[in-house]
């Protein structure tokens, strides 16, 4: 028996051991692309992993703990281009640490505290294009041994404690330099002899970010014969007496773009009067920019150095004393968002070709303006109410081709836009338009292509209303209506119409003749309508169509046509949500719906409305054999129906499932065509197309994901798809989680199938991301969500830099997981 003496003796020293054994010894990185791309990201790594290939190009280091990078650190990495080492703890950087990267050309240093950084640091890096050292303890450029970088194009030392903007000797050498951000540093003074390397380098076409520095002196005439191509000064200066001297300061500076105001969060300026950009007129500037000033600006006399800008942009500032603009503005573009006007400004701007004026305050009326050049005017999300809509004398231009009058007031349409012939785009969607269908509105725009009038509170009564419309190849009515809620022949001569929404405008009836003109038209929304028989004789005329959608109408049948007289070009047919009567009646027709079943989209979702004891079974559903039964039998038969249609409901419940099943089995030793299978909300689709596709298939490693809008095949059933095309065929599926997520029925039907999916399926995964925060009283009326999101890990979206960081970093890992390689697959993603 061992003594506790002697046990202890034994334990100690096996414990140290232990110990002193580092995380990487059994915890590698992960492989993007074989042999290029490895993350090694928050593996408690306190050294460079010398377990790679020599062919890794890009390797992510980030949030580690190595500290001390000492001479020739990556030697094992040549063919590295891209290195992030962001918040590693790195506190010492000694010569050559980098030494033999000849291909680097992105370098991050983000969130390190270095305190020694060796004058050969950065040697040994001839390809360097992008050096990120963001919060990193800097307080000067002039000790940063940065000088020997020719290549370099873009250098960020924001967030430091940087005290001085003087530009040291070497930058002389930095030929391709276009980007410095200095921003949220601790710079107060600028003198002429910090920008002597910018004097004597005239060539360089420099963009410089200051904001967010408590600037207080610009020496005047420091700035003087410099050329940039873009200075931003946001939130730099603590009052507007300081900014004004600091603007005198930059006397003689030629700039392309110049930004001054301040950021949302960081507003520190007052009594902003007609004085305060006076200093501008010492500068040649081709694009200017203000923003986010809380005080009102009274007068328009404060952009008079302005006059020879070719764009400027006033963006969520106090303008409601602002009277107008006059013609001694040369500007070609004009921008004002959010801008807070009491009235409708004067306009008289002869040179200005584009005119924004959007989210203003409610009540504007309309002024008439004087714009002989304007080509491109948007007064959307005003409140606007114009008296007397549209023609030339409104603008005093006859080179207009884009106007968005949408999400306003009261507009009374007088004119048909004599004078604005030239017109290709007019939105009017969601104001209220008046005496719209009084006569021929659109008479003289024979070259409109875009024409939006939906939700304008719009009565069709004169048939003419969209006489001249020879060249509109999109025309979107949404939510209007029509005398007595029959759509008539009032697309005359709309032979190059391509696209018609008549969704939601109570229609009940279709005239014959009313499509016939329509010979190129290819999607026509008739859906959200009151439409009680499927007429098919109206669409008869249109050869192009491919796309027909009669959804949430009232439709109990056909009449009594030949169905064939649909035109054969038709793929897509949507008929759900209607009142089918499922009798003996419409045999006809609900046999046809059988036939049609690859051409109707959903059919399953097609369901009787009556007689009662067929109410919410499918059409699919109806036997046309009942029909030819004896009374006798049919007594008898009632109750086999009974018996079939619980059936075929119980088959139907799960038909989905054992088609998943039947799937898995099919597809289980087969390589998956996708990465991932994303479920979402189409109000979501933003976030899908900007943020997921962008950074997961755009990146390396790329992945590449299945989207119902773009990778469903046409022509399939949407739950085949979803199905055949979705699960089937990829690896994963990611469940993006928000409050409409969980009010869409197809979303909760989708997430119930990955739900068996992943059961079935050895290989499956399910990744959650939480888009947004989700009320928990319709989180809980999906118990098994509720309890699932509770039990497991899941992503939740940050919208800051270090959230969406990590985010990215842990759903790239949750990806790499299980994902195959293959030497053409290693090749295309190198």
């Amino acid at each position: 028996m061992m003594f506790p003496s002697h046990l202890a003796g034994t334990l100690i020293p096996a414990m140290a051991f232990l110990s002193c054994l580092r995380p990487e010894s059994w915890e590698p990185c992960m492989e993007v692309v074989p042999n290029s791309t490895y993350q090694c990201m928050d593996l408690n790594l306190y050294k460079i992993p010398d377990n790679l290939p020599s062919s890794t190009k890009n390797l992510d280091l980030s949030f580690n703990h190595l500290r001390h990078l000492g001479s020739h650190s990556f030697s094992n990495f040549p063919e590295l281009q891209v290195l992030d080492l962001s918040r590693c703890e790195i506190q010492v950087i000694e010569d050559d640490a980098y030494q033999s990267l000849n291909h680097l050309s992105t370098l991050i240093l983000t969130g390190n505290p270095i305190q020694s950084l060796a004058l050969g640091a950065f040697s040994g890096l001839p390809s360097l294009q992008k050096l990120v050292a963001v919060e990193t303890n800097l307080i000067s450029l002039e000790n940063f041994p940065i000088g020997h970088l020719k290549s370099l194009k873009e250098l960020n030392v924001a967030h430091n404690f940087i005290h001085s903007f003087k530009l040291p000797g070497y930058f002389s050498n930095l030929p391709k330099l276009e980007h410095l951000d200095l921003s949220k540093n601790n710079i107060q003074n600028i003198y002429h002899k910090d920008l002597h390397i910018l004097h004597q380098n005239s060539s360089l076409n420099l963009s410089v970010d200051l904001s967010m520095n408590p600037i207080v002196f610009i020496q005047p005439g420091s700035f003087k014969g410099i050329r940039l191509h873009e200075l931003t000064l946001r939130s730099s200066f603590d009052s507007m007496d300081i900014m004004k001297t600091c603007i005198q300061g930059l006397a003689g500076l030629e700039v392309h773009r110049l930004v001054l105001g301040e950021f949302r969060n960081e507003r520190n300026m007052n009594d902003f009067d007609k004085s305060a950009l006076e200093g501008l007129c010492n500068l040649v500037i081709e694009e200017f920019s203000l923003a986010n000033l809380e005080e009102s600006l009274k007068d328009a006399e404060l952009f008079h150095c302005l006059t020879n800008v070719s764009a400027i942009s006033l963006v969520s500032l106090g303008l409601y004393h602002l009277k107008g603009f006059h013609n001694k503005y040369g500007w070609r573009s004009l921008e004002l968002v959010n801008c807070e006007f009491d009235q409708f400004p004067t306009l008289e701007l002869f040179s200005l070709e584009r005119f924004i004026l959007t989210e203003n305050k409610d009540g504007l009326t309309f002024a008439e303006v004087t714009l002989p050049s304007l080509e491109y005017l948007d007064l959307s999300k005003n409140g606007l109410s114009f008296k007397g809509c549209c023609s030339y004398d409104d603008f005093s231009t006859n080179r207009l081709t884009h106007l968005d009058l949408s999400f306003n007031g009261v507009i009374i349409m007088s004119s048909n836009f004599l004078g604005l012939e030239g017109l290709q785009h007019l939105d009017f969607r969601h104001s209220n338009l008046k005496q719209a269908s009084d006569f021929s509105v659109f008479l003289s725009l024979k070259n409109l292509r875009y024409l939006d009038i939906s939700y304008t509170h719009t009565r069709v009564v004169f048939h003419g209303i969209f006489a001249g419309l020879v060249s509109l190849e999109i025309l979107k009515m949404a939510g209007n209506s029509f005398q007595d809620n029959v759509l008539p022949d009032v697309f005359k001569e709309m032979n190059n119409l391509t696209f018609l929404d008549l969704s939601a405008c109570q229609l009940e009836q279709v005239t014959q003749e009313v499509f016939n003109s329509l010979s190129s038209l290819r999607l026509l929304n008739m859906s959200h309508n009151n439409l009680l028989t499927l007429d098919i004789l109206p669409y008869k005329s249109l050869q192009s169509l491919h796309v027909l959608d009669c959804s949430f109408n009232r439709i109990v049948a056909s009449k009594n046509q030949e169905l064939q007289y649909f035109p054969s070009s038709l793929t897509f047919l949507n008929l759900t949500q209607n009142d089918f009567a499922c009798v003996c009646e419409h045999q006809s027709f609900l046999q046809w719906v059988k036939d049609q079943r690859q051409l109707l989209v959903e059919a399953e979702q097609m369901l009787c409305a009556s007689p009662l004891d067929m109410r919410g079974i499918p059409v699919l559903s109806f036997r046309n054999a009942t029909c030819q039964m004896s009374k006798t039998i049919i007594g008898v038969s009632v109750v086999t129906l009974l018996v079939v249609s619980v059936v075929l409901v119980l088959v139907y419940k799960f038909y989905f499932h054992l088609m998943l099943l039947a799937g898995c089995k099919k597809h289980s030793r087969g390589e998956s065509t996708y990465d991932a299978f994303v479920i979402y909300s189409s109000q979501d689709e933003d976030w899908v197309r900007n943020e997921l596709v962008k950074n997961l298939e755009e990146e390396v490693p790329p992945f590449r994901l299945c989207l119902h809008y773009r990778d469903f095949i046409p022509g399939v059933a949407i739950a085949s798809n979803i199905i055949q095309e979705g699960f089937h065929k990829s690896r994963k599926v990611i469940v993006v989680v928000s409050n409409h997520f969980l009010q869409s029925r197809w979303c909760i039907f989708e997430y119930e199938i990955a739900q068996t999916w992943q059961f079935l399926s050895s290989r499956a995964g399910i990744i959650f991301i939480v888009l947004q925060k989700v009320e928990k009283s319709l989180l809980r009326q999906q118990v098994e969500l509720y309890c699932l999101l509770k039990r497991n890990t899941y992503l939740e979206w940050e919208d800051s830099v270090l959230g969406r960081h990590i985010f990215w970093r842990r759903l790239r890992k949750a990806l790499l997981d299980g994902k195959p390689w293959s030497p053409e697959g290693t090749e295309g993603a190198e």
